[in-house]
């Protein structure tokens, strides 16, 4: 029976009931995850979006066999020493997303160094905030449940402070560059727009991988432009849901169609469903063909 490692697997949360207790939330995911046959899932918690890092750690403590815990965080208020604190507290690598400045700005490098030095992987999103209406496949004009959905996201949208631009890829290198054993994970493969970025520094970074998490669209993408083996190698890719409970099923069922279809090795492929992620926490070691 083969093993799955889940590299980006979200705290559910209700957007619009968010003081909702999150235990049968909580409850579904893990299920759903297990029966569609997830061995280990990095459970990103709490802290910006939801409820705090002790409460969240609660939660995934309670399926130890499933969760690792990742804190959400943000590295305009997140020094070393809260870094060092949510070690401590059980968490085992980080997330950031949304963030006021480029990744590699030099104020974040004190906490990519405690991060180096506690050996806790950041998983960091790249390219455009998702969420909300695909215009690329739909449209409220044509589609009476995305107008109601519209409407009703509409009446709660507020400015907020986001650009892609400042989740690039390249932001990686300079990170990968001054903090050589810090494992960095690129969510989605770069993010749409950014596959030659995030290929080119995965060629030459030994710490940085990418999620082939994304949906759809990327998925679309990773077969049409090869870039599951060719553009960027099997060791450097990992499995990642970030989709709805009732998805993940659907998601691993997906990809097993496109490696099929890339004629991907049976190897590489137990690569990127299980060691990649599993060796960067820790679960196997790695190895290496022998010097001669």
């Amino acid at each position: 029976m083969r093993k799955i490692f889940d590299i980006h697997m979200h705290f559910p949360r209700n957007w619009e009931k968010p003081d909702e207790d999150p235990t049968p939330m909580v409850e579904n995911l893990y299920e759903k995850a297990v029966a569609a046959g997830i061995t280990k899932a990095n459970f990103l918690c709490g802290g910006r979006f939801g409820i705090s890092h002790e409460d969240s750690i609660k939660h995934a403590e309670r399926h130890d066999d499933l969760f690792i815990p990742t804190a959400l965080i943000d590295p305009e208020t997140t020094p070393p020493e809260r870094v060092a604190e949510l070690h401590g507290m059980g968490y085992r690598g980080l997330k950031m997303i949304g963030v006021a400045r480029d990744y590699d700005c030099a104020d974040y490098f004190p906490m990519y160094e405690k991060a180096q030095d506690l050996n806790m992987p950041i998983l960091l999103h790249m390219g455009v905030i998702g969420g909300g209406i695909d215009y690329s496949i739909t449209h409220p004009r044509r589609d009476p449940e995305v107008a109601k959905m519209y409407n009703r996201w509409s009446a709660q949208m507020q400015p907020r402070n986001m650009s892609a631009m400042r989740m690039r890829p390249f932001h990686l290198d300079t990170i990968a560059n001054n903090f050589p054993a810090l494992k960095l994970i690129g969510a989605h493969l770069g993010g749409t727009g950014n596959y030659d970025e995030a290929a080119s520094v995965a060629r030459w970074r030994h710490n940085v991988y990418f999620d082939i998490s994304g949906g759809t669209t990327i998925e679309r993408h990773a077969l049409e432009r090869h870039l599951i083996g060719g553009e960027i190698g099997y060791e450097k890719l990992i499995f990642g849901s970030d989709c709805a409970p009732d998805k993940i099923a659907e998601h691993i069922r997906r990809w097993d169609s496109i490696f099929d279809l890339l004629e991907v090795p049976d190897d590489c492929r137990e690569r990127m469903w299980w060691m990649n992620g599993a060796e960067l926490y820790g679960l196997e070691t790695p190895e290496w063909v022998a010097s001669k």
